[in-house]
């Protein structure tokens, strides 16, 4: 009688165990999560994340892509070959429109982040460039909708935009005549005017779009593939958190980022970096300040042009929310 009590308890002690290993094994995603950025900003953001993964100290398991053009990462975003990307946050909504809501965007990522550079001192205000051609990047994508809003609202519709591929370029332009004008992203700004001392910041796009418009500019968000966020929604979670602490760490351990940010090759020297990070807006906006601002933001280019939203401003469906990093883990998903 008493081996079989004790069998018995053993086999009770035993059934517990495993249950309560399953039950770890549901609460922990072990997925491979697949997220792309940009060389810029949306990869600062990310960079003590990488760093953190590289070690095998993160919380959730990621493999990271950085690429030069946003159209390869949407295009891999599209194929199924990422999880999570860091675009422009027009993308985001064609991407939303194209897939027929296969993508949700789960947080802000940088704010705004367009400088105009130039040695022309008469260069003060989007207001100046009235006839002037004007140097700038990113096509068919955010800065070229946000710069073209500003142009409308400023009177100054005459100015000529010339697009490069890539910030480089335009700086390499800026280089051979300063007194040329354009509009650079940070941190390419900052190392474009570190290079040659007759360059300098005029003014930020920021600071022009607050006085003209009230809202926020922003240029980058995080979105994720609706097919992914279905099946492991306990990683996109975890994503969201780790992203709020790479980016905290971009303000309190500057020296480390800037270190992380050169060996990315996404600026060249640590000195350079220190002082270019800062400005280069990086966030991890969710919730409901995200929906705020960002819906906001998506009207303006709306109602300036649908064709940059991708035809038609995206439902409350588009919005994922998730608690704060201070607050419950349970996710829930509001429909506002």
């Amino acid at each position: 009688m008493k081996n079989r009590i004790i069998a018995t308890v053993l086999t009770a002690v035993l059934s517990l165990g495993m249950l309560a290993g399953c039950a770890q094994s549901k609460m922990i995603d072990n997925t491979t999560v697949r997220v792309g950025s940009l060389k810029g900003p949306t990869t600062i953001g990310i960079v003590n994340l990488m760093d953190k993964a590289s070690k095998g100290q993160s919380k959730g398991k990621y493999e990271f892509t950085m690429s030069a053009q946003a159209d390869e990462i949407a295009a891999k975003v599209v194929s199924g070959d990422l999880d999570i990307a860091l675009i422009p946050v027009n993308l985001a909504s064609v991407l939303y429109n194209k897939t027929n809501g296969g993508v949700s965007v789960i947080d802000i990522n940088t704010n705004g982040v367009l400088c105009c550079v130039t040695g022309n001192k008469g260069i003060t205000s989007v207001a100046d460039f009235k006839g002037q051609t004007v140097l700038a990047t990113g096509q068919g994508s955010t800065p070229e909708y946000s710069i073209r809003v500003l142009l409308q609202k400023y009177n100054a519709t005459s100015a000529e935009l010339e697009f490069k591929s890539e910030a480089t370029e335009v700086a390499a332009v800026l280089a051979e005549d300063p007194s040329k004008i354009a509009v650079l992203p940070q941190p390419f700004a900052t190392v474009a005017c570190a290079q040659n001392p007759e360059l300098k910041i005029a003014f930020t796009l920021e600071d022009e779009w607050a006085a003209k418009m009230g809202t926020g500019m922003v240029t980058g968000v995080t979105i994720v593939r609706n097919e992914f966020l279905e099946a492991h929604r306990d990683a996109v979670v975890t994503f969201i958190m780790e992203h709020e602490e790479s980016v905290e760490k971009c303000y309190t351990e500057l020296d480390k980022t800037a270190k992380l940010v050169v060996a990315k090759e996404i600026i060249g020297n640590e000195k350079i970096a220190k002082e270019a990070i800062p400005l280069c807006n990086v966030t991890c906006t969710s919730g409901q300040t995200m929906k705020d601002t960002l819906s906001a933001f998506l009207e303006i280019l709306y109602k300036f042009d649908e064709k940059s939203v991708g035809g038609k401003l995206p439902p409350k469906e588009f919005y994922f929310y998730k608690p704060s990093i201070n607050e419950t883990e349970t996710t829930t998903t509001e429909n506002n």
